[in-house]
């Protein structure tokens, strides 16, 4: 029997047999050492014809697991030729391009990536992986093919077109997760701020009237980024608008926090709740994290769709649309806050955060918790 039959003969025996396995660890185990051997092909073959097997509407769980870890083995591993393998198996299954294209962007050199616009792939993963590698400060004009790809129609017509081809100063604090073989680790950026803390004092001097101006239409919009934590995981998120019949003074927000009837202040203590002032970079840097990672229960919605989501959440709170986003940021009072409510579950995931326009008439809350 030639190599080549040995070859396929071996893949039908680890196909035929993984519907048996009440575990695929001897899989994934085979599935390393032919990498670390070299050859990348093996693992491409094997996916496919996984795929070819199991690839349905409702696939076991056994292809599922040895699938995606045949993607995350070639897509961390460094080199063209692993780009390449990888490809084969993402246009088999492109579902699945969305967190590849993380993995790819965080685990090869963008000369390397170049035949994920050379080679047949699912613009769904090109579309990702240029925002994957903006995120991450890479010059497109350094990956072959990137640059050409996003001047063609394929991107203006996705919804990641809405987005800059250029990184904002606002991403510079983007926290990306760092991935292994096995799995990844991140940050978990919530809490309060490190700027100037305010407190909820009183004064002689009472708030301008506010009326709540929140519609199902903001609520969503500014929700977009923690989205996942409710659908996803066992999130829940408050988020709403105050309009201001006079300028609120900034160092009043505290007090407006806690007068505006918001269900995550409810019953928390004056004394207890933490506001701080923090600039809008680490405004969006905490959006980001939760679009991109998820919250207990998920794992979020990766990077280029977290860069969407978190720019979106900042335009909303800013009273924005997304082309003038950045500016009217960056031109907004941004306050993180926190406080031992019964709202918040305290125990990982809770975000609070809120944005006073520049003429100070209005202010957009947004909070959320997730449990596990």
């Amino acid at each position: 029997m030639t190599d080549r039959a040995l070859r396929t003969d071996r893949i039908a025996r680890i196909v035929a047999d993984l519907p048996r396995l009440s575990d695929v660890n001897s899989v994934r185990a085979t599935a390393r050492e032919q990498l670390a051997r070299g050859d990348a092909a093996f693992l491409a073959e094997l996916g496919l014809a996984l795929a070819r097997r199991f690839g349905g509407a409702e696939p076991k769980w056994q292809y599922r697991s040895v699938f995606d870890h045949l993607v995350r083995l070639l897509a961390t591993r460094p080199g063209a030729e692993n780009v390449r393998q990888a490809l084969r198996l993402l246009t088999a299954a492109p579902d699945s391009a969305r967190p590849a294209a993380s993995l790819l962007a965080s685990g090869h050199r963008p000369a390397d990536l170049a035949a994920a616009f050379a080679e047949p792939a699912p613009n769904e993963l090109r579309a990702c992986l240029v925002h994957e590698l903006i995120l991450r400060g890479v010059d497109l004009d350094t990956v072959p093919g990137a640059s050409a790809w996003t001047a063609a129609p394929h991107l203006a017509h996705h919804p990641l077109g809405a987005l800059p081809l250029t990184p904002s100063p606002l991403e510079a604090l983007a926290d990306l997760p760092g991935y292994g073989p096995d799995g990844g680790c991140h940050a978990l950026p919530y809490g309060g701020a490190g700027g100037e803390q305010l407190t909820a004092r009183r004064t002689a001097e009472p708030l301008p009237p506010a009326a709540e101006t929140t519609t199902p239409e903001a609520a969503e919009a500014l929700g977009r980024a923690v989205a996942n934590w409710a659908e996803e995981s066992n999130g829940r998120i408050e988020a709403r608008v105050f309009e201001f019949a006079a300028p609120l003074p900034v160092g009043s927000v505290p007090v407006a926090l806690l007068t505006l009837g918001l269900d995550c202040l409810a019953d928390a203590e004056p004394s207890a709740l933490s506001v701080t002032a923090c600039p809008p970079a680490e405004a969006w840097s905490v959006l980001f994290a939760a679009a991109s990672t998820g919250g207990a229960y998920n794992y979020g919605v990766q990077g280029a769709y977290g860069r969407l989501a978190a720019w979106q959440s900042l335009a909303a709170l800013a009273d924005a649309g997304l082309p003038t986003a950045e500016a009217r940021a960056t031109a907004c009072h941004w306050f993180a806050f926190d406080a031992p409510a019964p709202w918040f579950d305290r125990i990982a995931w809770d975000l609070g955060l809120a944005a006073l326009t520049p003429d100070r008439g209005r202010l957009a809350v947004l909070a959320a918790t997730d449990t596990d």
